[in-house]
């Protein structure tokens, strides 16, 4: 006969997802502003693979819609660092957010990547178009434990070495910066269009003798 003790959960990986209410009015407007900045600038390439990828840091600008998004964002950042700690209060850090917005057309996708240096990373769906079979739209997340193959015989959820979804307009997801992820081409006509950002944290700054 035996008795549990304890059961921990060790090296889990967080991922979070909100909804944005009323974002329909707001992707109307970071469409708009998307489209004026693609006429402006070409953009840079980065994970991209046949899509845009805008220039800069996005947040940097004061254009309505994207400060929207910007608050929303450090929100979303901020509640899922306290689902992870509570020795920490994120508000009394100093936080960095830089973004992009990304803009996939028909066979546009991201290859693998992970974006080091930050402690989050976010993505938020402007639009999304719908297929009704496939894999275009999902976004897709690698286990980054390794040497795992042989958990495949159990089946159990928590070892498989692959995680994706498909996320809807409106949606934001928060995860690890250290993840590997991709983005699965576009198999629509419309274009897949997301907001993507880092989140770093750093010490607050010394305050100045009077």
């Amino acid at each position: 006969m035996i008795e549990e003790a304890r059961y921990e959960k060790l090296f889990s990986t967080p991922v979070m997802r909100f909804r944005l209410s009323d974002h329909a009015a707001l992707n109307a407007r970071l469409l708009a502003e998307g489209e004026r900045l693609r006429g402006a600038n070409a953009g840079v390439s980065k994970s991209n693979r046949g899509g845009w990828h805008s220039e800069g840091n996005l947040f940097d600008s004061d254009t309505p819609c994207i400060v929207e998004l910007r608050n929303a964002a450090e929100e979303a950042v901020l509640r899922v660092t306290r689902k992870i700690t509570t020795k920490v209060d994120p508000a009394s850090l100093r936080l960095k957010l830089f973004a992009w917005m990304n803009a996939n057309p028909p066979g546009g996708f991201n290859a693998p990547h992970t974006h080091p240096g930050a402690h989050w990373s976010g993505v938020y769906y402007v639009s999304q178009p719908a297929v009704e079979t496939g894999s275009s739209g999902m976004i897709e997340f690698l286990d980054p434990r390794s040497d795992l193959p042989h958990w495949r015989l159990l089946q159990a959820q928590a070892f498989k070495p692959k995680k994706k979804f498909r996320p809807a307009a409106g949606e934001l997801v928060i995860f690890p910066s250290y993840l590997v992820h991709w983005v699965f081409p576009n198999e629509a006509e419309e274009e897949r269009v997301t907001v993507a950002f880092n989140a770093t944290f750093r010490k607050p700054s010394p305050e100045k003798a009077d």
